[in-house]
């Protein structure tokens, strides 16, 4: 019964054929009874011999089995109808057809948030926020030069694929099966060490013409809730340039250095960001910066000409998530205000709230991180106020062999400060009360 009344709530955009259909079969009725009127002394008849068998019985109790009876078979009739072609639209039964349109009408109405960053943390993120809306951008970088996706950017020209597939499958509507399948890493042969979802990639792009058409092909094999946006199509290099004056070349040379960084930039510096993504910056309700590596991850984004000018335009929210623990070769000591001053340095004021964990990091893993000089990122709340961003603490650890952002929790700690930041926004609208004018 909870499942039937699932089909008359809000927003389901169904109410309205249904009551359609019901009009059109009266309609149906009272139009043939006028073609033939043979069908409307049949009609009597049957009215007549209803009447005498039933005579015991109030007439406008018959009348309300009868409708009841009619209504109850034209019910059935479009459920069936339903069942019948998502039988073959949707094979797998696994969720009814009213939990699928339920749940994504009501994702549709979720805000529209735009992700930047790269990394394990940004297809976390996304995993948790897919369950509270569709209208998700994420903006990729494309400076990755090691692993699977570095020997196909060296020997196809293509952009590394990895953190964009990692993205897709994040953000899939049934993710479970297809992460199994585009995760899985070839373990000998010469595909060794290669992942087949980056393989995937790189077939399309020839098949679709362009990397961004193939991104966009997958997307569709896979339903995902939202869009995925390489943040530039140009083959770029990251480069830094550390506190000594040297300069280095490559993430992977980047984050294998032991020297402080200084800056770090793009070559070439002139890449243009795919048009959809500056769109997605305007349009949006929150803008979010990681989780991820700061220098390799998410600042390389803000790099790429016309999107840190785009964020400082947006009304929208602006949130940094800054990272659990510190990082070898990039923020070994970094503070969280460390994080967000080396934002600034490099693309301005990008943020105004600053979402850090407060749960204890359990003492197995922090012996573990502490073998590689790494720590829990230092939570120094009058620096981050004097750099004028609010903060907000959750706790936000998964519980693995390595300390991660738990999908869920960062989710709706992400959800609540967007919430609080609408609800702030409503209080200090003004309302305008009518006054009549007095006439003399």
């Amino acid at each position: 019964m909870a499942s039937l009344l699932k089909w008359l709530y809000p927003g389901m955009k169904l109410k309205r054929w249904l009551a359609l259909a019901v009009v059109g079969v009266a309609l149906l009725g009272l139009g043939l009874a006028m073609l033939d009127r043979r069908l409307v002394g049949l009609m009597s008849k049957i009215m007549d011999i209803m009447a005498n068998q039933l005579a015991g019985f109030p007439q406008w109790l018959i009348g309300a089995i009868v409708a009841l009876i009619g209504l109850l078979m034209l019910v059935t009739g479009f459920q069936m109808a339903f069942r019948s072609i998502m039988g073959v639209i949707k094979p797998d039964n696994s969720e009814r057809l009213v939990e699928v349109i339920y749940n994504r009408r009501s994702l549709q109405k979720g805000p529209r948030v735009v992700v930047i960053g790269g990394g394990t943390g940004l297809s976390s993120l996304l995993k948790g926020l897919k369950e509270y809306t569709s209208n998700i951008t994420a903006i990729v970088a494309v400076t990755d030069d090691g692993g699977s996706s570095g020997r196909l950017r060296d020997n196809l020209g293509i952009l590394p694929p990895g953190d964009i597939r990692n993205c897709l499958v994040a953000l899939a509507d049934k993710e479970t099966l297809m992460e199994e399948v585009l995760q899985y890493r070839f373990a000998s042969g010469e595909l060794a060490g290669h992942n087949l979802g980056n393989l995937f990639l790189a077939g399309l792009t020839d098949v679709s013409g362009g990397f961004d058409g193939a991104v966009r092909a997958l997307s569709k094999v896979l339903a995902i809730r939202g869009q995925v946006l390489p943040a530039t199509l140009k083959n770029v290099v990251l480069g830094a340039q550390l506190v000594d004056g040297t300069e280095v070349y490559g993430e992977c040379n980047i984050s294998a250095s032991r020297k402080k960084i200084k800056r770090i930039f793009l070559h070439p510096a002139n890449c243009q960001p795919v048009p959809e993504a500056l769109t997605a910056i305007e349009e949006a309700d929150a803008i979010i910066l990681g989780p991820g590596s700061l220098y390799t991850s998410v600042i390389p984004n803000l790099l790429v000409q016309g999107v840190a000018e785009a964020i400082k335009r947006s009304a929208a929210q602006k949130i940094y998530i800054c990272n659990i623990m510190t990082q070898p070769g990039e923020t070994i000591g970094y503070a969280a205000s460390d994080h967000v001053a080396a934002i600034i340095d490099h693309a301005g004021p990008v943020v105004e709230h600053v979402l850090v964990n407060s749960e204890p990091i359990p003492g197995r893993l922090l012996k573990k991180y502490r073998e590689q000089g790494a720590g829990p990122v230092k939570v120094d709340l009058h620096q981050l106020s004097r750099l004028g961003v609010r903060v907000t603490a959750k706790y936000l650890v998964q519980q693995t062999n390595v300390v991660r952002h738990q999908p869920e929790k960062l989710a709706q700690a992400v959800m609540q400060i967007i919430l609080d930041a609408r609800t702030a926004a409503l209080e200090r609208t003004p309302v305008k009360i009518y006054q009549p004018s007095r006439t003399r």
